[in-house]
C-alpha cells in the first residue's frame, strides 16, 4: 500500500490551479478582481490568441512593495483576512490567496508593481511556479501581471482549451461582467492588438448598461427602482417578456460588486412576471444587490461565483416584489396614448423584437366568453372544404403511388389556435402544423446541403446585437448557415449582420428567429465547436416550425407541401405530424360497444 506523503509546493499549486484556473477567462476574472480590490480607477485587459499566448492585466491601484510582491506568490497569502471571524464579514472580491500562486504555477508569469509613494517598483518573474528573477523596476504606480503560455507545463490541460475565438469570447464576457459590476471604473479590452472595448467610468449603472447593450435594446429597458428588504436592497433593469430567452445567460446579478449565479434569484425574477413568461424561458435582467456581509457566505465555491444566502426565501420574495412593481409601473405608462410615429429616414434600419408565438401571450390569457354573434362569413365554406389526406397516417403509402390520399377529410376547426381538427370517413385526424412545418424545412435544409438553396438577399441588411459567446457560436458555424441560405456576417462591435434568408422560409420576424436559433445552439453545448450540419438543420427547422400559424386555407397548402417530403408523418425530432383516432377507438373510449 503506497505511503501517504505531503505534496510538493509546486504540485500543490498546480492542483489548486485546476480549481481556480479553468481557462484564460478564469485568469482574467481572478486578476481583475484583485485590481478592483486594490482600488483601481482604470483596468486594461489584453490577450493574444484567446489568452493562451498572452494575458496582461494593468491597473492603477495601490500596488505592492518588494516584500508583498514576493508574499503574493505564496499559497494562502492574503491581506484580506486576519482571523476566522473575518470569514463572516467578507467585503472584498478575492480573499483566498490562491489565485496568483496557482496561475504562476501553470504559466510563464511576470509581475511588475509599484506603490504610489515609492520611487521605484519591483519586478518578479516566475516560470512554472519557480521564481526566476527579482529586481527593481521603473514603472507607473499600480500593478501589471503578464501571463504567457498558459498551461505550457501541463499539456493535458492545454489541449482542452477551445478555439481561440471561443476563449476570447469568454474573456470578453468576464470583462463585460466586471465592467457592469463596477461602472465607476474605466475598462479597456484589447484582443490581438485591436481595441475591442473602451468603457469610460460613469456615475450611473444605467449608463454603463446602455453602453454595452446598444441603442435598440437599451431603449426597451424597464427600470427596477431601489427596493429595500430585510438586510438587503436591490435595483436594476429588465427587458420585456418578449425578450425572454432559453437559459439564464442574459441574467447578470451582482452581489456587493461580485458577479454571482443563484437559483433563488433566478426564481424571484421569473415569479415577478407572475406567469407572464412562456414555459422554459427566462427574462433578461441586470440586478445589483447590496446585502449585509453576515447574511451571505461567499466561501462555498473555488471560483466564488456561487454563494449561500442565510435567508434566500426573503431575497427571492423581495426580488419578485421589485420586479412585479416595475412591470406594473411600466404597464401603467404604456396605457397612455403613444406619440405619433416618426417615419424612418432613408437608409435607417428599423428593428423589431420577438413577438409572442401564435396562440400564446406573454401575459396570462383572460377567460374568453362564448360569443353569441353569428359565425364569420368564411366559416360555412371552410366547414365544407375537403382536404386530400392519406387514409392511414400511421401507415404511409408507398412512394410509387400517384395519389397520396384517396380519402377526403373535412375541415372541422382549430383547437386552441394550435391544432387543426379534421374529419375522416373512419374517425378524427389531429394535425400539428408546427411539426409539419418543421419536417418541411428540415428536408429542404438537407436538400440544400446537396443541391444548394435559393436565398433572398435583403435590400437593407438587418442588424442584431449578440454577446461575445453568441457571436462566436454564429461565426464558427457561418458556413453551415450559408449552406442553409442564411448569410450572416460580423458587423463589428458585437453586432451581427443578416444579409440574406432562405427564399422558402417565410419569417415574420427574422431577428427573433436568429436569436432563438443561437439560443438553441448554446443550450445544446455547441458554443465552443462547429456543429454537424444535420444538427443545425434540425435547429433551424424547429424554430421555423414554432412560427407557423394555422388556418383552413393554410392547412391545405401545408399538407400538400408535407406529402412531398420523404417522411411526412413525423417532425425532425420524431414528433407525429398527424394522429388519427378511428371511430372504433372513440367508441371504445366513450364506453360504447
Amino acid at each position: 500500500m503506497p505511503r501517504i506523503h505531503v505534496l510538493p509546493d509546486i504540485l500543490a499549486s498546480q492542483v489548486a490551479a485546476g480549481e481556480v484556473v479553468e481557462r484564460p477567462s478564469s485568469v482574467v476574472k481572478e486578476l481583475v478582481e484583485n485590481s478592483l480590490d486594490a482600488g483601481s480607477n482604470e483596468i486594461l485587459v489584453e490577450i493574444e490568441r484567446g489568452g493562451s499566448a498572452l494575458i496582461r492585466i494593468t491597473d492603477d491601484g495601490c500596488g505592492m512593495d518588494r516584500d508583498d510582491a514576493l508574499l503574493s506568490l505564496e499559497r494562502h497569502a492574503t491581506s484580506k483576512l486576519r482571523s476566522s471571524s473575518d470569514l463572516h464579514n467578507i467585503s472584498t472580491l478575492g480573499f483566498r490567496g490562491e489565485a496568483i500562486p496557482s496561475i504562476a504555477s501553470v504559466s510563464r508569469f511576470r509581475l511588475v508593481t509599484r506603490e504610489r509613494e515609492s520611487l521605484d517598483g519591483t519586478e518578479v518573474q516566475v516560470h512554472g511556479g519557480k521564481i526566476i528573477d527579482v529586481r527593481a523596476a521603473g514603472c507607473a504606480p499600480g500593478t501589471t501581471i503578464e501571463i504567457k503560455q498558459l498551461f505550457y507545463n501541463i499539456p493535458a490541460r492545454r489541449k482542452f482549451l477551445k478555439a481561440e475565438s471561443t476563449e476570447a469570447s469568454h474573456v470578453e464576457h468576464e470583462v463585460r461582467l466586471h465592467a457592469l459590476a463596477s461602472p465607476t471604473v474605466r475598462f479597456r479590452y484589447r484582443r490581438d492588438g485591436h481595441e475591442v472595448l473602451e468603457l469610460p467610468a460613469v456615475a450611473r449603472k444605467s449608463d454603463r448598461l446602455r453602453h454595452l447593450l446598444g441603442v435598440e435594446s437599451a431603449g426597451e429597458l424597464i427600470e427596477i427602482p431601489l427596493h429595500h428588504g430585510n438586510g438587503f436592497s436591490v435595483e436594476g433593469f429588465l427587458l420585456p417578456a418578449t425578450h425572454a430567452r432559453k437559459g439564464r445567460k442574459h441574467q447578470c446579478v451582482f452581489l456587493n460588486g461580485r458577479p454571482i449565479e443563484d437559483v433563488a434569484i433566478a426564481r424571484g425574477l421569473s415569479e415577478g412576471f407572475k406567469g407572464g413568461l412562456m414555459e422554459g424561458l427566462h427574462p433578461a435582467a441586470w440586478l445589483w444587490i447590496e446585502m449585509e456581509a453576515a447574511l451571505v457566505d461567499v466561501n462555498v465555491h473555488p471560483a466564488k461565483r456561487e454563494v449561500r444566502f442565510h435567508r434566500s426565501h426573503e431575497l427571492r420574495e423581495g426580488i419578485a416584489t421589485a420586479v412585479a412593481h416595475a412591470l406594473q409601473q411600466q404597464q401603467r405608462r404604456s396605457v397612455a396614448p403613444p406619440p405619433a410615429e416618426v417615419p424612418a429616414k432613408q437608409g435607417q434600419i428599423r428593428s423589431f423584437f420577438p413577438p409572442p408565438l401564435a396562440g400564446e401571450s406573454p401575459l396570462p390569457p383572460a377567460p374568453i366568453a362564448t360569443p353569441s354573434l353569428p359565425l364569420p362569413a368564411w366559416m360555412p365554406q371552410a366547414m365544407q372544404q375537403e382536404i386530400p389526406l392519406p387514409h392511414e397516417p400511421s401507415e404511409p403509402p408507398a412512394r410509387s403511388q400517384s395519389a397520396r390520399g384517396a380519402a377526403s377529410f373535412r375541415w372541422i376547426g382549430l383547437l386552441h389556435q394550435r391544432f387543426a381538427i379534421l374529419e375522416s370517413h373512419d374517425g378524427l385526424v389531429v394535425f400539428d402544423p408546427r411539426a409539419a412545418r418543421e419536417r418541411i424545412v428540415y428536408e429542404r435544409m438537407l436538400q440544400a446541403q446537396k443541391n444548394g438553396i435559393d436565398s433572398q438577399g435583403l435590400l437593407v441588411p438587418l442588424l442584431i446585437d449578440l454577446d461575445p459567446r453568441e457571436m462566436d457560436a454564429v461565426l464558427r458555424n457561418q458556413d453551415g448557415f450559408a449552406t442553409a441560405g442564411l448569410e450572416l456576417g460580423d458587423f463589428g462591435g458585437g453586432t451581427l449582420q443578416i444579409r440574406s434568408l432562405p427564399a422558402f422560409l417565410h419569417l415574420t420576424d427574422p431577428l427573433a428567429f436568429v436569436h432563438e436559433v443561437v439560443d438553441d445552439l448554446l443550450a445544446g453545448g455547441s458554443g465552443g465547436a462547429r456543429i454537424a450540419y444535420d444538427k443545425l438543420a434540425r435547429c433551424l427547422a424547429r424554430r421555423a416550425g414554432l412560427q407557423e400559424i394555422i388556418s383552413a386555407d393554410r392547412a391545405k397548402e401545408l399538407l400538400e407541401e408535407l406529402f412531398t417530403c420523404d417522411l411526412p408523418y413525423c417532425a425532425a425530432d420524431g414528433r407525429p405530424t398527424l394522429s388519427e383516432f378511428s371511430l372504433r377507438e372513440l367508441e371504445r373510449r366513450m364506453g360504447n360497444r
